[in-house]
């Protein structure tokens, strides 16, 4: 779910809105770093396709009409520690090009690569938790003269951020996440989260997420000459989102339909439209996923032949 936001006031906001997690991801990750670590000797190739109805990542509204989110990724073992890369990207559907309605990341063009984050993480076990390290390329290849410019994100917002992951294999799958932008906002975003498989029937299942997301120098800076861009009006907590999703699979591909609830805490997080502030937003789509391993076996110990 990727971005660099990009905005210092209201009015700012018309002309540089950077940035949105996808919420990745995570993802966006967000970003698309979630996937299972391979077996050793393995490699894992996956492709993921999300539409949502609108493009939000951590609390900010980047594209607030439908968009299509692409993702490739490819991760391998190293011992005991799994490799990814992969690419993730944005799609604006719509000429959403109205600045009394739309937020247009692309600045209002049709069905345009409005973003493209390329990245890169490693992660170990440790006993029961998962460490994870990795580095994220945010790139806005969107025409300056773009017919929109609330939102409109160009190569000027382009950056790279550095993160690291502690989560933990116990009840509700807590993990705690530190983003730092080394280039344009040179801040920290921290994110809290946790989630929960409920089994509805014996073939269905809901998965609940919750997620707390804080600011920690990434805020507008006190001094208004300042090179320094901003994701967020103010430092401390800028949102909550709960969420459930009903994972299923048809042939290989899982298909999971996801619905998001926001309560909003900084005052971009509040921002839904050129003319719409609120506490809470609401949106949902559907994500697909596919993914295929290759290579070595994980051996079977003699004692677990038949």
């Amino acid at each position: 779910m990727s971005k660099t936001l990009r905005c210092t006031s209201k009015a700012v906001l018309r002309t540089s809105i950077s940035g949105l997690t996808r919420m990745v991801p995570v993802a966006a990750i967000v970003l698309l770093g979630a996937n299972a670590a391979p077996v050793h000797g393995q490699t894992e190739f996956g492709v993921d396709l999300d539409l949502f109805n609108s493009y939000v990542w951590r609390g900010l509204s980047l594209t607030n009409k439908p968009v299509l989110q692409p993702g490739v990724w490819m991760a391998f073992a190293a011992g005991r520690t799994s490799i990814t890369v992969g690419g993730w990207g944005n799609i604006d559907l719509g000429s959403y090009d109205d600045p009394n309605d739309d937020i247009a990341e692309g600045g209002g063009t049709s069905f345009n690569l409005s973003e493209f984050d390329p990245y890169a993480e490693v992660s170990i076990p440790v006993g029961n938790a998962t460490l994870t390290g990795g580095v994220t390329g945010y790139v806005y290849p969107n025409d300056e003269d773009a017919p929109n410019d609330v939102g409109l994100l160009t190569s000027d917002a382009n950056t790279v951020e550095i993160y690291g992951k502690l989560g933990f294999d116990s009840p509700f799958s807590p993990e705690l996440s530190i983003y730092y932008d080394v280039d344009k906002v040179q801040g920290a975003y921290i994110e809290a989260g946790a989630s929960y498989s409920l089994a509805a029937s014996e073939n269905v299942s809901i998965d609940f997420g919750a997620l707390a997301g804080f600011s920690a120098g990434q805020s507008v800076p006190d001094d208004p000459l300042s090179d320094e861009s901003a994701r967020f009006a103010n430092d401390g907590f800028t949102h909550l989102d709960l969420s459930a999703g009903i994972p299923f699979s048809a042939g290989a591909v899982s298909i999971t339909p996801v619905l998001h609830f926001q309560i909003s805490g900084d005052d971009f997080t509040k921002f839904t439209a050129p003319t719409d502030d609120g506490d809470v937003k609401l949106w949902g789509g559907v994500s697909l996923s596919w993914a295929n391993a290759s290579g070595e076996e994980p051996e079977t110990p003699d004692d677990a032949q038949p």
